[in-house]
C-alpha cells in the first residue's frame, strides 16, 4: 500500500466511523422496526453501489477506492454489530425479530447497491 492510498483510507475512515456513531448513537427512527445497524448497512450500501459505477465509469484512481470503499464504507457499514444484534435476538428468544433482522440487513443492502448503481447511471446517462 502506497502512503497516499494509506492516507485516502484513514480519511475515509475516519469520517465513516463518525457518520456510523452519530447515527448509531441517534434515538430509533421507526422504533424497534428498524435498527440503527440496519440503517448503516443500507446507507453504506447505497453509496459504495454509486461508487462502484463510478470508479468504474470514470476509471478514478484507486487511492478513491480507498477512501470511499474501503476507508469510509468500511467504517461505516458493520457485520459484527448486525451479527451481534442478531444474536441477542436469538438469546431473547425473540425469533420473529431475528428472522427479519436477517432478511432486511441482507436484502435491503442489496436493493441499495442496486439503487445507488442505477440512479447514478441514470445520472451519468443524462
Amino acid at each position: 500500500m502506497k502512503g497516499t492510498e494509506f492516507l485516502f483510507l484513514g480519511i475515509g475512515a475516519v469520517f465513516g466511523a463518525f457518520l456510523r456513531y452519530k447515527i448509531a448513537s441517534a434515538p430509533l427512527l421507526f422504533g424497534n422496526l428498524v435498527s440503527n445497524v440496519l440503517l448503516v448497512n443500507i446507507i453504506g450500501s447505497f453509496i459504495l453501489g454509486i461508487f462502484s459505477v463510478l470508479s468504474a465509469t470514470l476509471n478514478l484512481d484507486s487511492k478513491y477506492s480507498f477512501l470511499i470503499a474501503i476507508g469510509f464504507c468500511g467504517s461505516l457499514t458493520t457485520m459484527s454489530s448486525f451479527a451481534l444484534e442478531s444474536a441477542n435476538m436469538i438469546d431473547n428468544r425473540q425469533f420473529l425479530n431475528v428472522s427479519v433482522n436477517i432478511m432486511a440487513n441482507v436484502s435491503l443492502s442489496l436493493l441499495a447497491v442496486y439503487g445507488g448503481r442505477i440512479l447514478i447511471s441514470q445520472i451519468l446517462q443524462s
